[in-house]
């Protein structure tokens, strides 16, 4: 007993000198029962604002193809998007560790370039960890040969949103028995073929409570209700910065209704012309003497 609490002390005090979590410090907190805070970023600007937060991880998303970059899904964001935006985040995000979702064919076709692209994303993404979506055969493999690598690997289950066109858009799975069922399995396999994290995706509140008490490793919900170890939400979701509304996400802010406002003051000023003001001027002249 003596043992495992200087363990844990040991993990905590790795993490506070560090001022930034490990797969151990967040295994530890679903020991202890403390909830786990993810948000969903996609560059500098937005990883320098959740830096001076107490927000636990960052995940940079595929979904920034449909939140900055305007793509109807998720399954045209390519490996350069992602190195590029989680490089980009990574260095505005001081002390945060960073998971980079590995985007649509990166794991799919061969071993080789499943770990290639795992490599590259911590290489050059220089990100702490990487996820991937599904629970069949094939990514119960990927999800052990990046593991081999020594790096990481968070799963996804439930909506995986680079098999929208499988599921005919995005809906809530595991509503019938047998999905349900599949998906409980699914979250089983992934504990055991090593990944540290699970996110769960539109599923029903007693399946995320199920796989919860199930796994040892921290789960983190997104629309998978109460029960989960852990939430995320998109960045530009809960600022009010973006024109997607689902059902899980809550809005603390109206970015998108005061950005607006601002400039549509901008343009007024400078129409009128008070804007530059001599406050904003280098070397002012009088405009007596103009």
């Amino acid at each position: 007993m003596k043992l495992k609490l200087l363990k844990e002390k040991e993990i905590l005090m790795t993490a506070a000198m560090n001022k930034m979590h490990s797969p151990q410090s967040f295994a530890l907190m679903k020991q202890k029962g403390q909830k786990i805070t993810m948000i969903t970023a996609y560059d500098y600007a937005s990883g320098s604002v959740v830096a001076t937060t107490d927000i636990d991880l960052i995940l940079v998303g595929d979904s920034l193809g449909m939140v900055v970059l305007g793509l109807d899904n998720t399954m045209k964001v390519s490996m350069e998007d992602m190195i590029s935006h989680g490089a980009a985040t990574v260095r505005g995000a001081t002390g945060k560790f960073v998971i980079i979702d590995m985007p649509y064919m990166s794991y799919h076709l061969s071993a080789r370039e499943t770990r290639i692209n795992a490599a590259r994303l911590v290489n050059e993404g220089t990100g702490h960890a990487v996820k991937l979506e599904g629970g069949s055969a094939g990514r119960i493999q990927a999800i052990r040969e990046i593991v081999d690598m020594e790096i990481p690997v968070c799963a996804h289950l439930g909506l995986t949103p680079q098999s929208v066109l499988r599921y005919g858009g995005y809906k809530v799975q595991g509503k019938t028995d047998a999905a349900y069922e599949e998906i409980f399995q699914a979250a089983l396999a992934t504990e055991e073929a090593g990944a540290f994290m699970l996110v769960l995706e539109a599923i029903p509140e007693s399946l995320g409570k199920k796989i919860s008490e199930a796994l040892v490793i921290p789960t983190i919900g997104i629309g998978a209700g109460r029960y989960c170890d852990g939430q995320v939400l998109v960045y530009h979701d809960l600022l009010g910065y973006s024109n997607m509304s689902p059902k899980f996400v809550k809005a603390y802010n109206d970015l998108n209704q005061s950005i607006s406002r601002s400039i549509m003051e901008y343009s007024k000023e400078v129409r009128e012309g008070s804007f530059p003001g001599r406050e904003h001027t280098y070397y002012p002249i009088d405009k007596q003497e103009g």
